[in-house]
This record gives structure tokens, sequence and C-alpha cells, in this order.
């Protein structure tokens, strides 16, 4: 089940407990989720943030890259098992966009790939943003789009295979309440995380060029 970015709204995102920027999708998971929780399993998802604002330039074009410095902070998440930066309205997550980027990329082509360039209202735009914000491992200016893909929550009440100390093969099933799905409670985590990195950068950024830190010092 995914968002129909057509239908995306921040305000349906606070009135739903599945914090989904959508609230016909969010009524499809509400049903989705009840079902395996009767099946006492779980679910998993992909969060989606997108970063608007930030000025060009930010991160490094070698070993703290702003696309590999987000990927390291995210993927420190727990049960963040995925990530990609892409462009927004992947053709995996909302099959009526044409916009590719991510993981998606590996089926694109250049010329359908490569952001354009133009000069509009006295400066340089891009024309696309399959890229996800990011040029040589720093901000280009355009919004800064990654996407991290939580896994199901491991605590279910079905019964699972695993070995005890004696080396013996045991079957378990977990009791007590555990949340069917980790990803509403992990968009908060997102973002924080996303923030938190940005702000390291932007204070590196600070001391990147020798005039900077003499006019500062």
């Amino acid at each position: 089940v995914t968002i129909d970015y057509d239908r995306f709204s921040m305000d349906d995102a606070a009135g739903n407990p599945f914090y989904m920027p959508d609230s016909k999708a969010a009524q499809e998971v509400a049903v989705f989720a009840e079902k395996k929780m009767e099946e006492h399993d779980s679910v998993g998802g992909v969060i989606e943030c997108v970063i608007s604002g930030v000025m060009p330039g930010i991160g490094e074009t070698v070993f703290d890259k702003l696309d590999a410095s987000l990927s390291k902070a995210v993927m420190s998440i727990g049960a963040v098992k995925g990530f990609e930066i892409a462009g927004q309205g992947d053709p995996r997550l909302c099959p009526h966009h044409a916009h590719a980027g991510g993981f998606g990329a590996a089926a694109a082509f250049g010329s359908t790939n490569n952001d354009g360039f133009a000069f509009k209202n006295g400066r340089i735009i891009k024309t696309t943003n399959h890229a996800g914000g990011t040029l040589g491992g720093m901000s280009g200016g355009t919004d800064i789009v990654f996407r991290a893909a939580v896994k199901p929550t491991p605590s279910i009440a079905a019964i699972q295979h695993t070995v005890n100390k004696s080396g013996e093969n045991i079957d378990v099933s977990i009791k007590g309440r555990h949340d069917p799905m980790i990803v509403p409670r992990a968009v908060v985590v997102v973002e924080a995380m996303a923030a938190l990195t940005l702000v390291d950068l932007i204070f590196t950024n600070m001391s990147a060029r020798m005039d900077r830190i003499q006019k500062f010092y």
C-alpha cells in the first residue's frame, strides 16, 4: 500500500495513526495491518523524507558526502534496513509518476535519469530532481529526498524457530503487547537524524574556506 502523491496532505498525516499523508492509503493500511495482527504477524514500510530550503554546497565531495552522511545516520536507526537518495515520485512507489531515482535509477538510462539545467529569473535551476537534491556529494539547492526501508517488527506472537543455549531446536511465541508496525513511530526519528546530520555538515561548511576561518578568528 503506497500513497498517491496527487492526494498528498500533511494534514491527513496528522489525522491517522500511520502518519500517512494520504487518508485513503491510511485506511487501506489499517485494514491490512488488522489482518496481519489477527495472524499474529507484523509489517514493515518505507519512510520518505523531503528536506526543503537547504542552500547549495553543503557536504563534501569525498569523505563526508551529504548523501553518504545521511545514509550513515539513517542506517544507524534501529530496524532501518535500506536507504536511497531519490527524486520524489519514484515509479516503484507511485507508478503514475515518471521520475525515477535511488534503486529505480538502476533500470533507467542516462538520457532520462540525468538532471537538466536552465537559466531562469537570473539564476541557474535544475529542471528535474532525479538526483534527490544532491550533486557530487553536496546539496544542489533543490529538495533533498531520501527513503528509509523499515523492517517488520521482529516481536510477533506467531510460532518462530530458534535454538536454546543447550543447542536444541525449539519453537517460541513472544508474549505481551507489541506494535505490528514500527514505521509510524520511526518518522520523527528519521526527521531528527536528518536535521542533526545537516547541522553537522553546515558547521563543517562554515570552516571549509580559509577566508572564513580568518574572518571568524
